[in-house]
Order: C-alpha cells, then structure tokens, then sequence
C-alpha cells in the first residue's frame, strides 16, 4: 500500500466516523444512506468501502469509539472522586452529564438495538461489543469499591447491567420529559443506598506494633 495512502487512512475513517454520526441522528440508521455519508465526508463510495462493508461495521465503530469515551470519563471521575465531601454524588454527577454528542448516540444507539433485536446475527455481535464494554465497567466497579472501602456483595456483572440499565432508562425518560426528570436524578437517589444495601464495609488490616 503507497505511504501517502497509509497515512491518508486514519483521517479517512475520521471523517466518515464524524458524517456517519451527524447521518445517522439526522436520518435514522435505516434512512442515512452510504451515498449521504460519503458526501457529508466529502469522500467517494470507494473510501467507504476500502475502510467498512456495510453501515453495521461503521456503527460498530462508533459504537466502540463511545465505550472508550464511556471508559475514559468512568476512569478519570474515579480517580478524582478520592478528594470529594461526596466522592459517590460526585462520581454520578460527572458521569450522567448529557451534551448534544450524547443526545445523538442515544438516538443511534436505541435505534440500532431495535435493529439487532430482528436480526439474530446483529444481536450477536452487538452483544459482544457490549460485553467488551461491559467487562471494562466491571473492572471498574471493582476500582470504585476499593475507592469507597467496601466490598460488594453481589456480582458485578450484573450490577453492571443494573446500572447500564438505569442510565439508559433515565436518559430516555429525562429526553422525552426534559423539564421533569434530569439526567443523573434517578441515579442521585437510588444508587447511593443501593451501594451501601449491597456491600460491606471493608475489614482494616491490623498493623504490627
């Protein structure tokens, strides 16, 4: 492959995540065609093709372009949660935060779900770009325990999936009624008590004299 191609590529695929993004709000995953991406690229259908085969590719891509958004904030909002009054409300204050890019992956990424839901093979592989995800949230979960001196009693998996849950079921209800629910409120108000019912507190080790 010719340098100046080599090079050229990771701008490439830049430009069609960003217009595959702006379609696919603006249109719907069903109504964007490859036609209007390439052109909101300002790219040919060639580019497309040497870089993706199919619209599911391209959101798989920004689907894992979000979970490394996702993990990022989850990371850093830990670790700076350590000299916080409130080092859990601070945590999910900082990590329900929704902007417009938020917003439009909301509106993707329900629409895609409903998408894989009729197709077995879809559901497949979205399943396990979720759990990709869902492993590094795992992880730290395990983080934010230590954080909080508390061992968690339960299975972190699944309390993942509780918490994905609740995100996605707040977001949705704080967009359709956006003057009665705010984003991270449900969160606010459970998730404290919930970590505290389903975790102990950390036995401190003795020290030798």
């Amino acid at each position: 492959m010719p340098k100046g191609q080599t090079k050229r590529r990771p701008k490439t695929t830049e430009r069609l995540l960003d217009a595959a993004l702006e379609t696919f709000a603006d249109r719907g995953f069903y109504g964007a065609s490859i036609e209007e991406i390439c052109d909101r690229a300002d790219l040919t259908r060639g580019a497309f093709y040497y870089n993706y085969r199919t619209k599911e590719d391209l959101f798989f891509a920004l689907f894992d372009l979000h979970a490394q958004r996702v993990i990022d904030r989850l990371t850093q909002a830990i670790e700076e949660m350590r000299d916080a009054p409130d080092p859990l409300g601070t945590l999910i204050a900082r990590t329900n935060a929704v902007d417009d890019s938020e917003r439009r992956w909301y509106l993707l990424s329900t629409e895609f779900t409903l998408h894989a839901i009729r197709n077995p093979e879809t559901a497949r592989a979205l399943a396990e770009h979720d759990r990709r995800l869902r492993d590094e949230i795992v992880r730290l979960l395990g983080t934010l325990f230590d954080r909080l001196g508390r061992q968690a009693a339960v299975d972190l998996d699944s309390l993942a999936r509780f918490i994905t849950a609740l995100h996605e079921g707040s977001l949705a209800q704080s967009l359709v009624e956006p003057d009665q629910l705010a984003p991270d409120e449900l969160a606010t108000a459970y998730l404290p008590p919930l970590i505290k019912a389903i975790s102990r507190s950390r036995a401190k080790r003795k020290t030798s004299p």
